[in-house]
């Protein structure tokens, strides 16, 4: 289990590679879920979404001979960002492999940092090519099976914690589950009395059927939000997420993407459906612990482009 001594360090470690990003109350999402609302605005960091935070911390953590062999992460968008620019910017080599699903605009991301992009027709051929390419040589910077880069996710509950006023309730998205993981390891500590809810998509339900299951477990994946794609969560963010966090929720992508919709519209901010998911979610938990909640949101990324929403909300005859 990750510890605050952990998220401490590497907070120190990658402070002068990452932004500190504003944690403020939302007047518009507290008006439109008639609770009060903060937000901790990841989608304002370095990348455009946290990953950078875990994937710095990884990079900077490197031998020298690991840093000369390159790196290797698997991704469905915002990691592969992250490992590509960092990687660029510390003069490390970098192959990210993605699904053909991952948004455009990562792969160009990526492609235009200097990594080299291998594609496959899905995310779990990705996963599987990864292992591949880690076992010829290249140094693995995993999404969230790495302690690592789980202490780095968790500087975002470090600072939520310093920064947030009286919250209840906050909200995180998961996909593997690296960044959930280290943010409950932070506020387990720093906010002990919070409610910490984990919130994933219908057809990306890794740690939902690894709660059920009693561990991590294989599932099928359908949703069209590839950021929290994962084709299985792992056993370091299945155990934190079974100790700490108090239930995790499933919304429909239809419903992902009217969140996307209602922050811009409420809360004024462009995010992607792996951050539009917490709204529905959020009024899951309202009708669990009443009107007194007060609730954080993690937003986590905004990698989502004008064309990429407005084709989402066109597929479910949202507006």
């Amino acid at each position: 289990m990750i510890g605050i001594s952990e998220v401490e360090a590497v907070a120190e470690r990658i402070a002068g590679h990452v932004v500190r990003t504003p944690t403020l109350p939302s007047p518009g999402l507290a008006a439109l879920l008639g609770v009060p609302v903060t937000v901790k605005l990841e989608l304002l960091q370095r990348t455009g979404s946290f990953k950078v935070r875990g994937a710095t911390a990884k990079l900077l953590s490197l031998s020298a001979g690991e840093r000369a062999a390159g790196v290797v992460a698997v991704s469905g968008g915002n990691h592969g960002i992250a490992v590509a620019v960092m990687a660029a910017a510390l003069d490390v080599k970098a192959t990210v492999v993605m699904p053909r699903s991952a948004p455009a605009r990562a792969i160009e991301i990526a492609e235009a940092a200097g990594a080299s992009v291998r594609l496959t027709d899905a995310m779990d051929e990705a996963f599987a090519l990864m292992k591949r390419l880690q076992q010829e040589g290249l140094t693995l910077v995993h999404p969230f099976d790495d302690p690592v880069v789980v202490a780095g996710q968790g500087t975002v509950g470090l600072e939520f914690a310093a920064d947030a006023g009286d919250v209840t309730d906050v909200l995180i998205s998961i996909g593997g589950g690296g960044l959930i993981s280290g943010v409950a390891a932070a506020l387990r500590d720093r906010r002990p009395e919070v409610r910490i809810w984990g919130v994933e998509t219908e057809g990306a339900q890794a740690m939902s059927e690894a709660l059920a299951a009693g561990g991590p477990v294989p599932v099928a994946l359908s949703s069209l939000v590839s950021t929290l794609s994962a084709p299985s969560v792992s056993q370091l963010t299945y155990d934190h997420v079974s100790a700490l966090v108090h239930e995790v929720l499933v919304v429909p992508d239809r419903e992902a993407v009217q969140g996307t919709l209602d922050l811009a519209d409420h809360a004024k901010v462009w995010a992607e459906p792996a951050a539009g998911c917490l709204l529905p979610a959020a009024r899951q938990v309202l009708q669990r612990v009443g009107e007194g909640a007060r609730l954080g949101l993690v937003v986590c990324g905004g990698n989502a482009t004008t064309a990429d929403v407005t084709g989402w909300a066109e597929r479910f005859g949202l507006r």
